[in-house]
This record gives C-alpha cells, sequence and structure tokens, in this order.
C-alpha cells in the first residue's frame, strides 16, 4: 500500500510541477505527455497487484442503500470521494439516510481505501454483512447485527472514545471488541490509509500503514469475544449473536458498506483484491 500511495504522490507532485512551469494547453506538450505517462505507470502498477476500483470517483454506480435499490439520498461525490452529508441524528438515520452498501459480495478480499471524519464523527466500515431480517417479525435487522465493523471515529471529539474496553471503539478497531494499537488514526478533518483483510477467517485491520489487530471468525476464541461483547446470546440483540457467530452465512461471504452514523465523513481511493 505504502509504495502505491508515494506514486501517487509522487505524481501529484510531478504534474504540480509540470503546471507551474508549463502553461500551454495543446496536448502535444511535453510536460503533458510526462504527466500521462506517469499517471499510466500508477495504474500499470495498481493492477500488476490485482486491484480494482469499485468506486469510480465520479459516480455511486455499483453503489445502493442497505435493504435499498438505489443510493440513500444522504450519499453524494464530492471531490473525489464518496461524502455522507451528515444529518445529526446519529443513529437514528434522518429520512433519506441510510448505510452505503457496495452490491457485490465478497469472500477472501483485501479492501484498501482512505477515509476522513468530521469533527465529532461517527461512521464505520462493514465487511462480510448480510442483509438479514428478523425471526420475530419479518422486518430488516440493522447491518451491525450481521458484520464485523471497522470503526470510523474522531477519537478526541467522539464519546464513543471514552466508551467500551481499552479503547475498544476508537478508530480502526474492531467495534466494541478489539482495540486498533498502535492508535495512529489522524485528527479529524485529515485523510487517513485504511485496509481490511479477510482470508479463510483470519480478519486483519490496517491504518495509516501498520497493522493494528488480527483476529480469526468462526474459531471458539471469536465466540469468547461474542460472550463476552454487547452482542452476546443473552444480551440486548440476541438475533446478532447467531448473525455474527456464523458470520458471512453458509457461503462466508457478504457485503462491503459505509455506516450512516448522523456524521460528515469521506471516503475515497476504494479498491479491493479479490483472494479467491
Amino acid at each position: 500500500m505504502k509504495k502505491i500511495l508515494m506514486l501517487v504522490a509522487a505524481v501529484a507532485m510531478f504534474a504540480s510541477c509540470c503546471n507551474n512551469k508549463c502553461k500551454c494547453t495543446c496536448s502535444d506538450c511535453t510536460c503533458c505527455k510526462d504527466e500521462a505517462a506517469a499517471t499510466a505507470a500508477v495504474a500499470e502498477e495498481a493492477n500488476e497487484e490485482g486491484f480494482e476500483s469499485i468506486f469510480n470517483g465520479e459516480t455511486l454506480e455499483g453503489w445502493r442503500g442497505y435493504g435499498m435499490d438505489v443510493p440513500p439520498t444522504s450519499w453524494n461525490v464530492e471531490d473525489g470521494a464518496i461524502h455522507l452529508v451528515g444529518s445529526g441524528t446519529g443513529e437514528a438515520q434522518a429520512e433519506g439516510g441510510g448505510d452505503l452498501l457496495y452490491g457485490q459480495k465478497l469472500k477472501n478480499f483485501e479492501l484498501r481505501f482512505e477515509y476522513k471524519i468530521s469533527k465529532g464523527g461517527n461512521s464505520g466500515v462493514f465487511y462480510l454483512a448480510q442483509e438479514a431480517k428478523s425471526k420475530k417479525n419479518g422486518e430488516l435487522l440493522p447491518i451491525w447485527q450481521s458484520a464485523s465493523e471497522y470503526q470510523i471515529l474522531d477519537n478526541a471529539n467522539h464519546i464513543d472514545a471514552q466508551l467500551g474496553v481499552d479503547g475498544n471503539r476508537q478508530a480502526a478497531s474492531l467495534y466494541d471488541m478489539i482495540p486498533a494499537k498502535p492508535q495512529n488514526a489522524k485528527p479529524f478533518g485529515e485523510w487517513n490509509t485504511a485496509a481490511i483483510v479477510v482470508f479463510k477467517g483470519t480478519v486483519i485491520h490496517y491504518q495509516n500503514g501498520e497493522k493494528v489487530l488480527e483476529y480469526h471468525l468462526w474459531t471458539p476464541k471469536w465466540k469468547e469475544m461474542l460472550d463476552n461483547s454487547k452482542f452476546a446470546a443473552d444480551g440486548e440483540f440476541p438475533e446478532a449473536y447467531d448473525l455474527l457467530l456464523n458470520m458471512g452465512g453458509e457461503n462466508k461471504e457478504g457485503f462491503i458498506a459505509f455506516q450512516d452514523h448522523g456524521d460528515d465523513v469521506w471516503y475515497r481511493n476504494i479498491r479491493v483484491k479479490k483472494l479467491d
């Protein structure tokens, strides 16, 4: 990841230098040709690594709302990033809101992205999620009842950073279960790099170039963690326990999604490498 980010930064610096020195607008300009060649080199390296972009930087094509056929109107594209226009209502999700879901299920994969959170903001990235319905009333359950969550948070200004145990609700943590260590999130308003690897039950979270946690699904240890969490079988969300215990369902696959927690948040450079 670092290698690609360095290459992207180099291209950006070169382009800036070129624009300062070369004021012509013709496509035949030497510096324009050089810039195009550098950009192509970055794209070629990305392709060699087997990653594909799942966000085109311009529209929400390929994305939809959780339990919906189209994206919620609270999400838009701004300056090459997916942006949630915060409602200030927290998890209540005001009219037009909802979690934003990538429309294809993934099994074994590496997800890379960048995120930026607003002051006092809260969001999250869900993975291996299901669109599960309650056995009691047939209504769609909240997405967090079937999926792990990579926490997105302004640690300095959101109260959730002080809740949970040992910082397990801070940025890049497995929400309410495993804290991200080292805790290296940048302040609100700054871009962070992130990655999630899921491979045959092994899950790894990265933030700003560092591995911050690892755990293993479908194991006795996973069951123990659930038993000691807010998702415990005898807790407030009993249907979540079974879904999370067997996360990914029979095929061990599911959706990735960005959480609408009512606060402005931005995601960009979203890429996936399938590891099947």
